[in-house]
């Protein structure tokens, strides 16, 4: 019946599929169908539905263990307060776990539709699938799940925020028109309430693009801003006022970005489990998969990484907030101590799941509803009481305080650190303040780049251990400038930060492109054809899309890189840098970003949409290196000292005043940055003369198989020039 196939619902759908498609074992052998009776779903799903009981029996547990909802003795918000706040910061840590959990379903894992095909050219330029027949139903589920969490997530930041003033203020709940003008007063000048009026944007943002978007790339938005909910809530987490407050902040936020894409990965498969029977759309070399098997597989990848973000960044937090061991026995070591029990618990479920449940999923021997159900069951309980005990934590007071040492300095004062020692030659490798972000980031990319290359190795292909190398010496550098003495000394000299900029922007690019990780990650990388975007379909999406055709096009290339050092020093951007947190972390990776770009424009091997030619190259590191002179000189000759109120008051009693410190470090920019522009343009010329090198092989082989024929046809063109020549002299005579 025409068009019947638009009328069907979700489970239907998924029904029809199991009726038409027989799955397959991995060695193409027809399995018996398994069975499709719901009932043997029926005990896992009985199992799960205590998770929200669970969880509300945790946190009151906790809370009432810790006294964290107790009375307060000076100023009481009253019951509805101390027991609301709670509730409500929970409800929006589980609405924005579904919320980014759904998000990264839709974006990479489940199929888009439910007959995708190949393409010659998709909308990215390059080859890829389409969507066909209808949308999947549980794609569909996932997008109206993360409008719903997002949608919770949103008032429940409201009430956290409105909860928040009442707690801090110590005042009940009130219209009272001068209490609302306190609030009000909150909201905009507060860190606290600035930052959950964030959350509260973030939430709307979220939930619009949910509720409005379904390609590829706005999905891939919506997760990307869904996820932006972990910048707010580490600023003013519970680990946030620690004494290391950059380094709890890095590990809170850490923390949470794991546990979103844990916990909301779990959420999704419990509300989509009925939507993953029978066989996986798009094509396939071999048997066709059972859907389940491959969603569950690709979320077992990911929740093995976000295991390992939570349990790592857990570790740094309690290391952060308590002193000894000892402290262990304290309200607030019992929490994490329960926490990280329930963790490992978790991770030992999650391997036991990854071992034996789905390779059972994929031999024909359970349904796919009753797999599903049986990992979700009891990760969700267990999950749930984590998520308890973490808003509890939340509440209470840890052993080893917050505050600050009596005797404050200005260094403490501006930077939260005290000063540290005078700089020395031994400091540049004994002082260090670990920036947990960017060594979890070199860590992931060290393991996926490890991964790819024995991937490859094992296929039989060939990759330059040099490539390896490289790779890892640019990891190392990056770990050393973001938390070393680069970094430490960087908060209180102008002439160190200045080291640690161009190191970032000029030195730690060149190894890092040189090991030439997405070429790297296309050979590794399996393809998809179910419709859905994989590591190595979002890598293709970025390379190919308009955005990369700009930032990567050569002139644009360069001068952002150049033009970055100007707008940064001569605004109050290089302020917003050294004061706030977020700022500091964005200065690294934008010039980071930009080097790399820069970089990889010069003497890249990696894909790019256009690449100037060798001689062009050569012109732009000469205007850079002009450019360097030049504000390098600028700053040299000039009389003011950039961020004087930084670096003017920093009462250090060693090392140079403040603009004789930010001569050196004009005169560092312009030494470091003159260097490694010169390899660059040494590697840009060894680059030339390669590629003539293959011309030249090329038009010798090509000449081979036609016998000379361009060479032979360049010579009868002067012969009958020639002849024409003779031609008019004989006339002309």
């Amino acid at each position: 019946m025409p068009g019947a196939a638009h009328t069907l619902t979700e489970g239907n759908v998924a029904g029809r599929m199991v009726n038409t498609h027989a799955p397959r074992g991995r060695g193409g052998k027809q399995l018996p169908a398994p069975s499709t009776d719901r009932s043997d779903a029926g005990l896992w799903k009985v199992l799960a539905l205590p998770a929200a009981p669970v969880a509300v029996l945790a946190l009151v547990a906790a809370l009432a263990y810790s006294g964290a909802a107790a009375a307060g003795q000076l100023a009481d918000p009253g019951a509805l307060t101390r027991w609301g706040l709670p509730v409500a910061r929970a409800l929006v840590h589980f609405s924005m776990a579904l919320a980014v959990g759904a998000l990264v379903f839709a974006a990479a894992v489940l199929p888009r539709s439910t007959r995708p095909h190949r393409a010659r050219r998709d909308g990215d330029g390059g080859a890829g699938t389409t969507d066909g027949g209808s949308e999947h139903p549980a794609f569909a589920r996932s997008m109206n799940v993360a409008a719903t969490a997002a949608v919770t997530w949103t008032l429940g930041a409201a009430a956290v925020l409105v909860l928040t003033f009442s707690d801090i203020a110590g005042l009940p709940l009130s219209l009272d028109p001068a209490y609302t003008a306190a609030m009000l007063d909150y909201i905009q000048s507060i860190s606290l309430g600035q930052a959950w009026a964030w959350m509260v944007a973030l939430g709307a943002v979220v939930s619009t693009l949910a509720f409005g978007v379904r390609s590829p790339a706005g999905v891939g938005l919506a997760a990307v801003a869904a996820l932006g909910g972990v910048v707010p809530i580490a600023l003013v987490g519970h680990a946030a006022g620690a004494d290391d407050h950059w380094g709890a902040v890095n590990a809170i936020g850490l923390h949470l970005l794991g546990a979103c894409l844990w916990v909301g990965g779990v959420l999704v498969l419990a509300l989509t489990a009925g939507l993953l029977q029978g066989p996986a759309p798009g094509r396939y070399a071999g048997a066709r998969p059972v859907l389940a098997g491959v969603v569950l597989r690709r979320f077992s990848a990911l929740a093995t990484v976000a295991f390992l973000l939570v349990l790592g960044s857990g570790v740094v937090s309690a290391a952060i907030r308590m002193d000894s061991w000892e402290q262990l026995a304290t309200p607030y070591g019992g929490l994490i101590a329960a926490k990280a029990v329930l963790t490992l618990v978790l991770g030992a479920l999650g391997l036991a799941h990854r071992r034996r449940t789905i390779p059972q999923l994929e031999a024909g021997k359970f349904s796919a509803t009753r797999a599903t159900w049986r990992i979700v069951a009891v990760e969700a309980a267990v999950m749930a009481a984590v998520m308890g005990l973490a808003t509890a934590l939340g509440r209470t007071a840890p052993p080893a305080g917050e505050d600050a040492p009596a005797a404050t300095t200005p260094a403490r004062l501006l930077t939260g650190y005290d000063l540290p020692p005078e700089l020395g030659v031994s400091s540049w490798f004994t002082v260090w303040r670990i920036d947990w972000l960017w060594v979890a980031v070199a860590l992931f990319l060290a393991a996926a780049y490890l991964k790819g290359f024995r991937s490859v190795r094992r296929r039989g292909d060939k990759w330059p251990v040099l490539r390896l190398l490289s790779w890892f010496t640019g990891l190392l550098a990056l770990v050393y400038v973001t938390s070393g003495a680069p970094a430490v000394y960087g908060m209180v000299l102008f002439s160190v930060h200045m080291v640690d900029h161009m190191s970032l922007t000029m030195v730690v690019p060149i190894f890092l492109v040189l090991g030439a990780p997405v070429t790297l990650a296309l050979k590794a990388l399996p393809a998809r054809t179910d419709g859905t975007r994989g590591p190595r379909e979002w890598i293709l999406a970025l390379v190919h899309s308009t955005y990369s055709k700009v930032i990567t096009h050569p002139v644009f290339a360069a001068a952002n890189f150049a033009g970055s050092i100007i707008v940064f020093y001569n605004t109050d951007l290089f302020g917003f840098a050294l004061r706030e947190h977020v700022g500091h972390e964005l200065m690294n990776l934008h010039f980071l970003l930009t080097g790399y770009i820069f970089v990889l424009t010069m003497i890249g091997a990696d894909p790019l949409p256009r690449r100037a030619p060798y001689p062009m190259r050569l012109v732009i590191l000469l205007a850079t290196m002009s450019f360097h002179a030049f504000y390098g000189i600028s700053l040299m000759s000039g009389d003011s000292v950039i961020q004087a109120s930084w670096f003017g008051n920093m009462g250090r009693e060693w090392g140079p005043d403040a603009l004789e410190d930010q001569k050196v470090g004009a005169g560092a920019m312009w030494g470091i940055g003159e260097v490694p522009t010169l390899l660059l343009a040494l590697g840009v010329m060894v680059a030339w003369s390669r590629a003539d090198a293959r011309e030249t092989k090329r038009r010798d082989r090509q000449a081979d198989r036609d016998h000379d024929a361009e060479l032979q046809a360049y010579n009868q063109m002067f012969t009958q020039l020639k002849k024409q020549d003779e031609e008019i002299d004989r006339r002309g005579r």
